[in-house]
């Protein structure tokens, strides 16, 4: 396979420098549907553990939903500003079921056999279902949802996208209005996505971070 990746370091960490936890986004911007289409591809790309996959991003752009949202979530205006607000909803309770889909599709996009997985689907059952992880099953799939956002916002960042994460919500809210409920989901955490407005001060502050040295140690 040849490589095409293009992004340079240099391009990375500038991207990196320039997001920001956009907190007031120009109503009027829209993301155009061909960078929209890529960043719901780094989305679908994002790792996860066993490549489970234990999450489904609802992608709310309907001013009438995304105003039911907005009460509970704490007023923020980003729910209705942004463009796009994801919803980063995950498996309440992981299956068996699940991970044979998983490995279903790891059939059929590989072209093995399903007798080849099999030892792979023990495990998955033996730490999943019937673990000590089991009893934490749900956290588990939030912590993974976490990883997709990371890869979003990143991604986002090298498009020239803004974002703004938030756990300001209220799951079970959530849940009823997006009927995330009825399907086994829950809202874990929430993105907001667009373009910073002009009203939007915390764009030009400096980026707080600790040095290097005291958050990197090499041994």
């Amino acid at each position: 396979m040849t490589d095409s990746r293009t992004t340079d370091n240099a391009t990375l960490l500038a991207a990196l420098h320039w997001r920001y936890a956009t907190k007031a986004f120009d109503p009027a911007k829209t993301i155009p549907a061909d960078t929209w289409k890529t960043l719901e591809e780094a989305l679908i790309l994002s790792p996860s553990s066993f490549g489970l996959q234990p999450w489904r991003f609802i992608i709310v752009t309907s001013p009438e939903i995304k105003a039911k949202l907005r009460p509970h979530s704490w007023n923020q205006a980003q729910v209705t500003d942004c463009s796009h607000y994801v919803v980063f909803a995950t498996i309440k309770k992981i299956s068996e079921a699940d991970i044979d889909a998983s490995l279903a599709r790891t059939v059929e996009v590989r072209g093995v056999k399903l007798e080849t997985l099999q030892g792979y689907r023990s495990v998955m059952v033996g730490d999943l279902i019937h673990g000590a992880r089991s009893k934490v099953a749900a956290e588990w799939a939030a912590r993974q949802a976490y990883i997709a956002l990371g890869n979003f916002m990143t991604a986002a960042a090298l498009l020239g996208v803004d974002t703004c994460p938030m756990e300001g919500f209220v799951p079970d809210q959530y849940d009823k209005i997006l009927g995330l409920e009825a399907r086994g989901l829950t809202a874990s955490v929430c993105c907001a996505a667009g373009y910073r407005g002009e009203s939007c001060k915390y764009a030009h502050l400096a980026k707080v971070r600790f040095p290097r040295d005291k958050m990197i140690e090499t041994i």
